[in-house]
């Protein structure tokens, strides 16, 4: 699922992925977090992986500006990801 806030900032109680839509099909995915005590369980993969499958689902582009989704797509470079990027 994913969560669209006007900003990280005051949520550290939950994992988020800010994200913008910048245009009718495409969406911009700005921005993960995940609250220190919930670090390192995977969790910001699975908030990638939500993400790109929306994205994929729902036939739109996707801008990627968050570095972590960006690296998740290098590490996970399947063609219907690949296809929906915008530079």
């Amino acid at each position: 699922m994913l969560t669209r806030l006007p900003s990280p900032a005051g949520c550290h109680d939950r994992a988020v992925l800010l994200y913008e839509y910048v245009g009718k099909r495409t969406v911009d995915l700005q921005h993960t977090e995940v609250p220190d005590a919930y670090r390192g369980r995977g969790i910001a993969k699975h908030l990638a992986k939500a993400a790109l499958d929306f994205v994929v689902e729902e036939d739109l582009k996707a801008h990627l500006t968050c570095w972590y989704i960006q690296k998740y797509v290098k590490e996970n470079p399947l063609p219907q990801y690949l296809e929906r990027l915008q530079p």
